[in-house]
């Protein structure tokens, strides 16, 4: 799929990237729709300018069908070809189930 051009996005190997770094595209358009603020956004990400943040999500709102159609393939890509925790490690998930029911517990 072919994304429109952009100084603030780079496309290698189908993958979209802030421009000159390693972190997706989908990193900052996934803090953005949790409604985290840009400024939050460079201190989960600080290979980040400010301004490369809301490039990418200037381009996301340019772009966004185009761009949620590709975020969406790539987790459906990533539960195709990813098995579920329960099946890679079922006694960590068991350990984990567990926790999570203590914590549960102790809430209510």
């Amino acid at each position: 799929m072919a994304f429109p051009a952009s100084p603030y996005i780079d496309q290698v190997d189908g993958a979209l990237r802030i421009a000159g770094t390693r972190v997706s595209l989908d990193s900052v358009v996934v803090g953005f729709r949790e409604k985290e603020s840009p400024e939050r956004i460079v201190e989960s990400f600080p290979t980040l300018t400010l301004a490369q943040v809301y490039g990418a999500i200037a381009y996301y709102l340019e772009n966004q069908q185009q761009v949620d159609e590709y975020i969406a393939e790539a987790q459906r890509e990533l539960e195709r070809t990813v098995p579920p925790l329960s099946e890679q490690a079922p006694e960590l998930f068991a350990r984990l189930e567990a926790a999570r029911r203590q914590l549960s517990l102790k809430r209510a």
